[in-house]
C-alpha cells in the first residue's frame, strides 16, 4: 500500500509540475491584448491618477490636512488642491477653452474647508478631464494645441502627458507627507495584500 501512495504522490507531483510549464508556455506564447487606442489608454492613466488622489483624501486623517513637511511647502490638502485646480490649465488648453485665472492653481483653503469638499474638487477635475479625453478620441490625441504655460504648440496627448506627470509629482509628495505621519499610504497597502 505504501509503495502506491508514493507511486501516487510522484505522479501528482509531476502532472501538477508539468501542467504549470504548460500554463506558463501557454501564457508567453499567446498574443497579447490589444491596444485599445491612443485616447482609451490616456483615459485609464488619466483616471488611474486621479482615483489615487482622490483615494488618499479619502483616507488621510483629517485632522492632519494642514500638515506640512516644512515651512515652506504645501499642506497635505493644498498638494491635492494644487493638483485639481491645474488640472484645469491642461484640460482647457487641450479642448481648445480659454485659459483660467491663475487662481485656479492654488485654490485657497478657506474655500475647500472640509475632506468632502476637497474630495469633491478632484473628482470634478478628473471627470471634467475624462470627459475631454472621451470627446476627441484618437484622432484628437494627435491634434495639436497651444501650450498653457508658454508659446507652444503641442499635441492633446503631449499635454495629457504633461497633466499626468504633474499629478503624479504631487502624489509623490503626498506619499512623504504619509511616510512623515508614520501611516501607509493606500496604494501601498493594496500591494501588500
Amino acid at each position: 500500500m505504501r509503495k502506491w501512495m508514493i507511486i501516487f504522490a510522484l505522479t501528482a507531483i509531476t502532472g501538477s509540475g508539468w501542467a504549470a510549464a504548460h500554463a506558463q508556455a501557454q501564457k508567453e506564447t499567446k498574443t497579447p491584448k490589444p491596444s485599445a487606442g491612443i485616447s482609451a489608454e490616456f483615459l485609464d492613466q488619466w483616471n488611474r491618477t486621479g482615483q489615487k488622489l482622490v483615494e488618499m483624501a479619502q483616507d488621510f486623517p483629517e485632522d492632519k490636512f494642514d500638515y506640512k513637511a516644512a515651512p515652506t511647502q504645501r499642506t497635505f490638502a493644498e498638494q491635492l488642491l494644487h493638483v485639481a485646480g491645474s488640472n484645469y490649465f491642461f484640460i482647457n488648453a487641450a479642448s481648445g477653452a480659454k485659459q483660467p485665472d491663475d487662481s485656479i492653481e492654488n485654490p485657497s483653503r478657506a474655500t475647500y474647508k472640509t475632506r468632502a469638499q476637497v474630495v469633491a474638487f478632484i473628482q470634478k477635475s478628473y471627470a471634467d478631464g475624462a470627459a475631454v479625453i472621451q470627446q476627441q478620441g484618437d484622432k484628437g490625441m494627435l491634434e495639436a494645441v497651444k501650450s498653457p504655460f508658454g508659446n507652444e504648440m503641442y499635441t492633446r496627448a503631449t499635454m495629457w502627458t504633461f497633466a499626468t506627470n504633474h499629478a503624479n509629482e504631487h502624489y509623490g509628495q503626498c506619499v512623504v507627507y504619509y511616510r512623515l505621519n508614520g501611516l501607509v499610504p493606500p496604494e501601498t497597502r493594496k500591494e501588500q495584500q
